[in-house]
């Protein structure tokens, strides 16, 4: 069965959908054990996040017809398990939704050449989506372009499609004619992109300044008690909605050079509140997230809204 990548579709701000939200889940948290999750700690972690069990069971359906999950049983709880491919997609996007650098114009380009036979324009579509969903610029019809970054998942990420056999991928240098900065700007639509960033961080720039003002500061690992369940569970809906909103991004702004950019581009400070929030909610978040699935956190108290606090990473 051909997967479906969930990695980067859709606009997700300001609410996600549930299926997104899940594969954000699968991709933090379910990675070991043959990428497995039992249902009831996803109901339990989607609930968290506003999503009701039948939203949560529906979009579990609809991820497992386009191939990413897969129903199996573990030590007698049901539960989904990644597919192989879904494992491969996630284990590309890391790379690019973790990195927090941009590419130098010393990296130069990485050029896609591609041409599919009229009889197989499917394929050729395919092709084009599949370019657009790695943050390449159409440069010319049959010409694409992209930043060349160390780690580039482009060719595996053909070859896996079997679309390696229509393209021819080189590494180029911009030695002449024109301004380069302007012709980024024909080759990437930065006034959408800004647009993007720009819901990004009303989306959660509050939070970050909520959990920067409201951390305690250095001391011991998370601990188990309400407060710090609480907190812990705070951040992780915060986090996973940020995560869930910020993974798209990186595939629509493949790390374009600052020096490309204009002044005070917005794509910075939006990847620093996306970073800063990582930096100070995911140990709390996976520590919440780790009491789930093995059944020990305590119940949460009825009309008892988490404070929003940070609880030290340890």
């Amino acid at each position: 069965m051909t997967v479906v990548a969930e990695t980067n579709e859709g606009a997700t701000t300001p609410s996600a959908r549930p299926r997104h939200l899940i594969v954000t889940v699968y991709g933090l948290y379910g990675r070991s054990d043959r990428g497995w999750l039992p249902i009831a700690a996803l109901i339990r972690l989607l609930a968290d996040l506003g999503v009701d069990e039948a939203a949560v069971r529906s979009a579990i359906s609809r991820l497992k017809r386009r191939g990413m999950l897969q129903a199996r049983r573990h030590e007698g709880q049901a539960g989904y398990e990644l597919s192989a491919e879904a494992l491969d997609i996630l284990r590309e996007g890391d790379a690019r939704i973790f990195r927090p650098d941009r590419a130098t114009l010393a990296d130069g380009w990485l050029l896609a050449v591609f041409s599919v036979p009229e009889s197989e324009r499917h394929r050729r579509h395919v092709l084009r989506s599949e370019l657009t969903r790695l943050g390449f610029g159409m440069a010319a019809p049959g010409v694409w372009i992209v930043p060349a970054r160390p780690l580039d998942a482009t060719a595996d990420v053909l070859r896996r499609l079997g679309l390696d056999a229509y393209a021819d991928l080189f590494r180029a240098d911009h030695l002449a004619f024109g301004d380069l900065a302007e012709k980024v700007r024909l080759w990437w639509d930065l006034d959408e992109l800004q647009r993007q960033y720009e819901q990004f961080l009303r989306a959660h720039e509050a939070a970050l300044r909520r959990w920067q003002h409201d951390s305690p500061g250095t001391g011991d690992s998370p601990g188990t008690s309400n407060e710090d369940a609480d907190a812990n569970r705070a951040a992780f809906a915060d986090y996973l909605r940020a995560l869930t909103d910020w993974r798209r991004l990186p595939y629509l702004d493949p790390g374009l050079p600052a020096e490309l950019l204009p002044d005070d581009w917005i794509g910075i400070r939006a990847a620093e509140t996306f970073f800063a929030l990582r930096s100070l909610l995911s140990e709390p978040a996976r520590a919440y997230v780790g009491h789930v699935i093995t059944g020990r956190l305590a119940p949460r108290h009825p009309g008892s809204p988490p404070r929003p606090r940070h609880p030290t990473i340890g």
